[in-house]
């Protein structure tokens, strides 16, 4: 060593740099294939959900009524689900319909009041879901992760609800999103 240069050529601090770069980027190939440290194992599992539909038509209903119906008839578990141009694999395997109240209780001063909400004939949709998901811990169907209390839209090549609630998600047993 001669000027803190290695072999009178390489400066030892420049060395040091070079090798300290060059174990950032190897550590970062690893971390990004998948190779350092234990990889998480995914396994498909399938789920069962629901989702609330509010103030929708009876005309509506109807209509997606009987599309689940026709494809049940025609073999299908239901109308299948869609995002972007491209079938899921979810069926919407029934539907049903609730009147939305035509009066609420409000509490006041002097006692309980019925107050009239002035609604229409619409009504409260609950459809069910039964889907597959390639992730067992991150439950995602096309491009929407499917979770309680998130706004979900219900759309399939026949009709589409774009403000829809999850109500209730079941996963398949012995699956890491049922733990």
């Amino acid at each position: 060593m001669k000027n803190g240069k290695i072999f009178g050529k390489i400066n030892i601090i420049d060395l040091l740099v070079v090798l300290i770069v060059a174990v950032i980027a190897v550590a970062v190939a690893l971390k990004m294939t998948g190779r350092l440290g234990s990889a998480r194992v995914e396994v498909g599992t399938n789920f069962t959900y629901t989702v609330k539909a509010e103030k929708i038509e009876p005309e509506v209903y109807e209509s997606i009524k009987g599309y689940i119906e026709a494809a049940q008839a025609a073999g299908k578990p239901g109308d299948q689900l869609m995002a972007n141009g491209e079938l899921l694999p979810g069926y919407i395997t029934s539907v049903t319909a609730n009147p939305r109240p035509t009066s609420a209780a409000v509490a006041t001063s002097n006692g309980v009041v019925a107050v009239t909400t002035g609604q229409d004939d619409t009504l409260d949709l609950v459809f069910e879901v039964q889907a597959y998901t390639g992730n067992n811990i991150k439950t995602d169907l096309g491009t929407q992760e499917v979770r309680v209390g998130k706004q979900h839209i219900i759309k399939t090549t026949h009709f589409e609800l774009p403000y829809g609630t999850i109500l209730t998600c079941e996963w398949a047993n012995g699956t890491g999103a049922d733990h």
